[in-house]
């Protein structure tokens, strides 16, 4: 019905009816629908996929909760601070991060006078097959292959993210990677880990180390075979006295953070722990 509708012309009877739903309105209660808590069960952490590894999968209970509805007034009763909730539209798929993902750049160096880095892409879930296809598409235009994906439609629900490295002008290698429906959370000691080279092509193979740790983590020590070890704290931004040794926040992945550690030349890799 319109509200702004005028009253001229109706009876004494309608006018006396409308005062009488007025009146009625104001004296209604609308209480807070019940809210149905659901509680979270365990854990269950399962084997992970990583470059050569197994695959992840996390168990999540989702929750839902009862709608509150307000009554304020009727149109021309007085009451002008009537509130409407309305829905939001979905979120596009750009603002999701399905063609184009969130990158987080977690350390840098040199060897052998070229600078090598290392870097988490974080991709969007897609929604329907169409933004499945399109994902599919752009991962493969930059050589990146997500973890258990026969076809583009096995992408969607789904969240992926790669941990890459690059070396000079060779193009980026994908070296710890996953595809999963929700991202996995880590507490306490916690970790995964990976040593790689900083180039398919360079002598380095063990001596760059690539890991997820818990969000509480604030030092991971890694020990090489010499004897030695080098220790990643948290950090942000960059500076010219990084050492590579370094924990990192990573856009779009809010369950972890990632961690590089680099062994000195004439060693490789033996072990990693969370040690604070």
């Amino acid at each position: 019905m319109n509200a702004n509708r005028e009253n001229h012309g109706m009876t004494q009877t309608e006018t006396d009816i409308a005062l009488l739903l007025a009146v009625a309105a104001d004296e209604v209660e609308i209480g807070i629908a019940p809210v149905e808590a659901v509680m979270r069960g365990g854990r269950r952490r399962r084997a992970r996929r990583w470059a050569m590894a197994t695959a992840t999968a996390v168990a999540v209970l989702a929750g839902s909760t009862g709608a509150t509805l307000a009554v304020t007034g009727l149109p021309g009763d007085g009451h002008g601070d009537r509130r409407t909730n309305v829905a939001k539209p979905p979120a596009s798929a750009e603002a999701r991060h399905v063609y184009d993902p969130q990158g987080t750049e977690l350390s840098r160096g040199t060897y052998q006078g070229k600078e090598w880095s290392v870097a988490v892409q974080v991709w969007g879930a897609p929604r329907n097959e169409t933004e499945a296809n399109r994902q599919f598409d752009v991962m493969a235009e930059l050589g990146l292959k997500p973890a258990g994906v026969r076809k583009p439609a096995d992408l969607i629900g789904k969240i992926s993210y790669f941990a890459t490295r690059g070396w000079g002008e060779e193009h980026f290698q994908q070296v710890m990677f996953n595809t999963v429906r929700t991202l996995e959370s880590y507490s306490g000691t916690d970790m995964e880990a990976i040593a790689t080279r900083f180039s398919s092509a360079s002598g380095s193979s063990g001596r760059l180390v690539i890991g997820a740790v818990a969000k509480t983590a604030q030092e991971v020590t890694c020990r090489w075979k010499d004897g030695t070890t080098s220790v990643a704290h948290p950090a942000v931004g960059f500076s010219a006295h990084d050492d590579g040794n370094v924990i990192r926040a990573v856009d779009g992945f809010p369950t972890a953070n990632w961690f590089v550690c680099v062994a000195p030349q004439g060693t490789v890799y033996k072990s990693a722990e969370v040690t604070r």
